[in-house]
């Protein structure tokens, strides 16, 4: 019997000087790759905030990376919204086009 769900491979990782060990589908180096940006991140929080412990490090992450998320959505919303109102515009221009190429 075959599973419908993807393989999983193990891949480890560090993030703030503590390994892990992730399941990954796809290309493993991608989990890596994002891994090593959130490493970098609560590595840098760390070095801000020398006396914070790792958990309120990794608040402070969660809290930059949302943040970060919530603006892209919101640019992404924004040009979705410019797509569909040039698509209205242009879908006229061409009905306009169209009824003057049909009369005589």
């Amino acid at each position: 019997m075959e599973s419908s769900t993807p393989d999983r491979q193990p891949v480890r990782v560090t993030i703030l000087s503590r390994p892990y060990t992730l399941l990954a589908t796809g290309d493993p180096r991608e989990v890596e790759e994002v891994a090593a940006s959130v490493d970098d991140l609560m590595l840098s929080i760390a070095a801000k905030a020398p006396n914070a412990d790792s958990t309120r490090i990794a608040v402070l992450a969660c809290l930059h990376l949302a943040d970060k998320l919530r603006t892209l959505e919101r640019d992404l919303d924004r040009l979705k919204h410019r797509v569909d109102s040039k698509s209205v515009e242009f879908a006229g221009m061409l009905e306009q086009l169209m009824a003057s190429a049909e009369e005589p």
